[in-house]
């Protein structure tokens, strides 16, 4: 009775909220009277320069890295996580502060020629990390939390997805880039409000010792599917944005689904053959090329389907063979690599893009708000609601709901993504990092909000019960 019930709960929440982002959907496209479009992915590539010379590229490593894990410092100190600062330290080498402030400076550290060789480099960062955020998936944890997991995080997408959607029908003919479709941005709104940044919410339950903690184990298992459904609804998207027609959107859409079963169904269990008795905490040299090797192919594959190279380095990480000691063990060589060198390459670049002063008159700061208010109300909010549904506690699930907020990187992954497609204006696309950096920045104190909340309660429950 309880399971039917449950099931019962979740479709009236999947019909009810996805239809009405069709219904936003179809409505928004009476938008686009009067607009001129240009032909699917044309806007693509649209920094493709030629490369920077080997000394300014080493100029611009020793800058970029510098800052970055100078910001990142000073933000542990203050009690966020170091990614923060780091894409801080990107903003700041952009035209936003150090371009307006010193432009001799900034053009000789970073002038338009170097763009693409920075770019290069920055996806390269970004493939490792994805293939990272792969590993870390534990399938088992959400097997064996599954029921109430998917009914959560779906929550936790759909609310802010409805809400970016709407967002999204407001801002469409002054914001959104000319020859660009309603449907495609006003889903890309949808997913940049959905998303939840999953390797920094398990670094922010690290931080706060609550990794192994009832709520911890739900945000973990709560964020892991969001980012599998999540990055899957991206994907949708992006083949929609780069395909000719309903026609080219289904047979990149029959591909990726093909290649997602070929992963999971024959690549994954010929490594777990290939790599038996070799899957150790000091894996060969030979074993490390086979896996860079499948890594790159995966990525490349997805490319060429017409979605992202992004997704095939995920899934790439998803199917590598499950021993914990060997999975440790290609996390943290990759990860230090990526983390020191590329990922702030990448902040670099994203800074680059980031123009917070288009930004220039009152009518944008509010815009900011209602885009910063509509993501918040919309993951916290459709959290919080979710999971007392599910008879979680409210502090507890107020605390989940700022967990679930928390967007960094991969929210930045995704603006990036959407830019390169030529889906978000500059503006808009500037004012969607400052949401992802205010929303993750908010999750420290509103955690330590749940905390008081917590103490508070528990005194409040210790002076009625009976001496």
């Amino acid at each position: 009775m309880r399971m039917r019930r449950a099931v019962a709960g979740y479709a009236a929440l999947v019909v009810v909220l996805g239809g009405a982002i069709v219904l936003a959907l179809l409505h928004g496209r009476v938008l686009e009277g009067g607009r001129v479009f240009a032909t699917a992915g044309a806007a693509a590539g649209r920094l493709h320069l030629p490369g920077a010379s080997l000394g300014q590229l080493l100029l611009q490593l020793i800058v970029v890295i510098a800052a970055a894990r100078l910001c990142g410092a000073l933000f542990r100190r203050l009690g966020q996580p170091a990614v923060i600062g780091e894409i801080v330290a990107g903003i700041l080498l952009g035209p936003s502060l150090l371009g307006a402030v010193a432009p001799g400076t900034f053009q000789l550290l970073f002038p338009p020629e170097s763009f693409g060789t920075l770019k290069l480099l920055a996806e390269i960062g970004v493939l490792l990390f994805m293939f990272v955020v792969g590993l870390e998936l534990d399938v088992e944890r959400l097997r064996g939390r599954a029921h109430t997991a998917v009914f959560v995080s779906h929550a936790s997408i759909l609310v802010p997805y409805l809400l970016g959607v709407l967002v999204a029908s407001a801002l469409y003919r002054s914001l959104a880039p000319p020859g660009v479709h309603f449907v495609p941005f006003a889903l890309f709104m949808g997913i940049a409000m959905s998303i939840t940044a999953f390797p920094v919410l398990a670094r922010v339950l690290d931080e706060r010792g609550l990794t192994r903690t009832e709520l911890g184990s739900a945000a973990i298992t709560c964020a892991a599917v969001d980012d599998v459904t999540a990055w899957s609804l991206l994907a949708l998207v992006v083949a929609i944005a780069r395909s000719q027609g309903l026609g080219g959107a289904l047979l990149t859409g029959a591909l990726s689904l093909a290649f997602i079963a070929f992963m999971l169904f024959a690549a994954g269990p010929a490594l777990r053959r290939a790599f038996r008795g070799r899957a150790t905490a000091t894996p060969s040299t030979g074993v490390l090329a086979v896996v860079v090797v499948v890594l790159i192919a995966s990525a490349l594959t997805t490319e060429r389907i017409g979605i992202h190279a992004l997704f095939g380095a995920f899934l790439a990480g998803v199917v590598m063979p499950r021993e914990a000691a060997f999975r440790d063990a290609l996390v943290q060589r990759l990860e230090e690599v990526s983390s020191i060198l590329f990922l702030p390459l990448f902040f670099a670049f994203t800074g680059l893009r980031t123009q917070v002063g288009l930004l220039d008159d009152a009518s944008s700061w509010l815009v900011l708000l209602l885009v910063v208010a509509a993501a918040t109300a919309g993951k916290l909010g459709g959290t919080m609601a979710a999971a007392l549904a599910t008879k979680m506690d409210a502090v507890d699930a107020f605390a989940l709901g700022a967990l679930m907020n928390t967007r960094g990187l991969m929210e930045l992954i995704a603006l990036n993504v959407g830019y390169e497609l030529g889906i978000l204006s500059p503006r808009i696309f500037a004012m969607m990092v400052l949401m992802a950096l205010v929303t993750t920045f908010a999750t420290g104190p509103l955690l330590s909000l749940a905390g008081v909340l917590r103490r508070r309660r528990d005194a409040t429950a210790g002076e009625r019960s009976p001496a």
